[in-house]
C-alpha cells in the first residue's frame, strides 16, 4: 500500500499557546500603526495569519493592506511572538498529542507534516516549547499562502519532493479543529479529520461533514484501521 500523509493543523490541535499569538499581533499594530486591541473583535480561528492581518486593516483600519503592509506587520508579531510564548500562562499540548504523534511516526507508511496557517517561524516558536517541531520536518504554512487550501497544497508538495512519493488526494489527512481546516481539507480533495479539542465543539464540527469526528486526539486511534 501506498503511504499516507498526515497534515496538523497547529493552534488547538496541538497546542494551545494560551493567547500568546493575539497578544503578539495587537503589540504588532500598536507598535507600527498606534491601533490598540486590534484583535479585539476579530477571530483568528481556522485562518491564516496573512488573513487575520488583511481582516484587522479592512475592519479596523479601513483599508485593505499592501504587500508592505502584511510583511512588516507580520515581521513585527514574529518580533514579539516568542517573548509571548515564554510569558504567557496557559501553554500546554492537546489531550492525545504525544502519543498519537508516537504511534504514528513509528509506522514508516505514515509521514507527518502541518498544515497551518501560521507563518513558519510562528509555528516553529509555538512547537519548541513542547518539542514538537522534530517530528515535523516540513509542512504548508500561512508564510505560503493566505488562503488555506494552498496552504494544505504547498504541505503535499512538500511532502512528494522529501519523500519521492504521490499523494492521492484521499491519501491525505488533514487534522484540525476548526470548519475552516475541514472545508480546507475537502478544497484539496483530503480526508478530513476534525478534532472537537480546541475551538470548535462535536456539534459544529459535524456541520461540516469532515470524514472522521473526535472528542480529542486522546479520544480514538483513527489511523489503527487504516491499511499498512
Amino acid at each position: 500500500m501506498g503511504k499516507k500523509l498526515f497534515l496538523f493543523d497547529l493552534d488547538g490541535t496541538l497546542v494551545t499557546t494560551g493567547g500568546a499569538g493575539l497578544r503578539a499581533l495587537d503589540r504588532a499594530f500598536e507598535s507600527l500603526l498606534g491601533l490598540r486591541n486590534a484583535m479585539e473583535g476579530v477571530s483568528p480561528a481556522g485562518k491564516t495569519d496573512p488573513l487575520i492581518v488583511r481582516e484587522v486593516f479592512v475592519e479596523k483600519l479601513g483599508r485593505v493592506p499592501s504587500a508592505d503592509d502584511t510583511r512588516a506587520v507580520c515581521e513585527s508579531y514574529l518580533r514579539y511572538l516568542p517573548e509571548e510564548v515564554k510569558n504567557g500562562s496557559g501553554y500546554r499540548v492537546m489531550a492525545g498529542v504525544r502519543e498519537t504523534l508516537r504511534a504514528l511516526a513509528a509506522r514508516e507508511e505514515m509521514v507527518l507534516g502541518l498544515g497551518t496557517g501560521n507563518l513558519e517561524r510562528g509555528a516553529r516558536i509555538k512547537l519548541a516549547p513542547a518539542g514538537l517541531n522534530d517530528y515535523f520536518p516540513f509542512g504548508g504554512f500561512g508564510s505560503d499562502a493566505e488562503a488555506r487550501p494552498e496552504v494544505l497544497r504547498a504541505g503535499v508538495r512538500r511532502a512528494e519532493a522529501r519523500s519521492g512519493e504521490r499523494f492521492s488526494p484521499r491519501d491525505v489527512f488533514v487534522i484540525g479543529d476548526t470548519l475552516l481546516d475541514v472545508e480546507a481539507g475537502k478544497a484539496i480533495g483530503a480526508t478530513t479529520v476534525a478534532v472537537a479539542a480546541g475551538h470548535a465543539g462535536l456539534e459544529d464540527l459535524r456541520a461540516g461533514n469532515p470524514d472522521i469526528l473526535l472528542e480529542s486526539l486522546a479520544a480514538e486511534r483513527f489511523w489503527e484501521g487504516l491499511p499498512r
